[in-house]
């Protein structure tokens, strides 16, 4: 596609957002579906500026879907522009938090196709003169969820993908939106001013480093295959370590998973390609995990970062710097940090991004009823 300078590159059936658009739009929408039969959903989460560090507010999010039959079912009176996205329609605009909440139904996927069930999303920055989509939201246990569609996805705004946690009745996602993340001519650049690592708001790719130390000792391990349902650390570390830092940094996040048991997966991914041995590299680990006496972490290691056999190379790391912190939930990456010292300030750092999303979902807003 062209983008011919429109920020995210133009948008088919994005401009019908303004259609019917109210005048005072809350940060939570209850859509028409919710009274409707189906599954009850709610997406919830915070829209975040370029970089996924600071909350964006007064952001439109404009979304519509079909009804339980997998169809965009217009009803009597609606706009005829407008009957093309159906009658389960709506808007939210992020509150000073950058917080917004969807009640709906889950939409149910186009009869006799192969596409995945989604929701579609389009946004409008106050900022910004152009709308534009960002990944439609798909569901994480959809089996038209393929590998192959799960590859094709764009990451605009972040991983589309949600993954549902059931409160009672009703099926609750999280999903935080960054803002310009993957979208053409975006006139903000990130403000993580070192390049290593995906972004906040992609998901950990799948991986296999050999674990020379740890609880899957001598295997070919993907972290986020077997423990994505947790908190994961991993801790990159290319051709420049620093081995008096990188003990300190295993000191505290040994103690950081010890202290929150089953809930935090912490790995070390070295991926130093000069004078690489896989049986030297084994035996470096093993030293290391003994003489700090881990019992929780994993000790893995790479060729090189832009190793394919392992597809280490999909985490983008780069080797040059000293260090890459990537901590995820649900898969989805909901921080980043590159270059840290191990000091009490960043120590802090990291304990206060695992605290501040430790819980599953709780004071969940309440419907806002039309």
């Amino acid at each position: 596609m062209k983008s011919n300078g429109i920020v995210g590159g133009g948008c088919d059936g994005c401009e019908l957002m303004y259609v019917g658009m109210p005048n005072n739009i809350k940060a939570i929408d209850t859509s028409a579906g919710w009274a409707e039969k189906g599954q009850k959903l709610l997406v919830t989460g915070t829209v975040y500026k370029r970089g996924g560090k600071i909350p964006a507010p007064n952001v439109i999010i404009y979304y519509w879907q079909t009804d339980n039959n997998g169809y965009y079912s217009p009803k009597k009176g609606m706009d005829e522009k407008a009957k093309k996205h159906g009658h389960i329609r709506g808007w939210v605009k992020s509150d000073e938090n950058g917080s917004y909440s969807i009640y709906t139904i889950r939409p149910a996927p186009y009869p006799n196709r192969n596409i995945p069930a989604h929701i579609h999303t389009s946004i409008k920055e106050p900022n910004l003169t152009d709308e534009y989509y960002i990944d439609g939201f798909v569901f994480d246990d959809d089996k038209l969820l393929t590998g192959t569609k799960r590859k094709a996805l764009e990451n605009r705004g972040g991983s589309g993908v949600l993954r549902v946690l059931i409160d009672k009745n009703m099926q609750v996602a999280e999903h935080n939106i960054i803002l310009g993340l993957n979208i053409p001519n975006y006139p903000e650049t990130s403000e993580i001013e070192l390049n290593s690592g995906l972004e906040i708001g992609e998901d950990q790719p799948s991986f296999t480093p050999f674990h020379a130390f740890g609880p899957d000792k001598g295997t070919k391990t993907c972290p986020v295959c077997k423990y994505g349902r947790f908190h994961g650390i991993v801790y990159y570390v290319g051709n420049h370590p620093n081995w008096d830092t990188i003990k300190k940094w295993l000191t505290f996040l040994e103690a950081e998973s010890i202290n929150r048991n089953t809930y935090l997966k912490v790995y070390f991914v070295y991926g130093n390609d000069k004078n690489y041995s896989k049986n030297k590299r084994q035996k470096e680990l093993e030293t290391l995990g003994n003489e700090l006496n881990l019992k929780n972490t994993a000790l893995t290691f790479v060729p090189s970062f832009s190793d394919e056999e392992s597809e280490v190379n999909l985490n983008k790391i780069n080797p040059e710097v000293e260090n890459t912190f990537i901590i995820y939930r649900h898969r989805a990456i909901i921080n980043k940090f590159v270059n840290l010292t191990p000091t009490t300030k960043n120590y802090k750092l990291i304990s206060q991004t695992l605290d501040k999303t430790k819980g599953e979902y709780f004071n969940l807003p309440e419907p806002r009823h039309h």
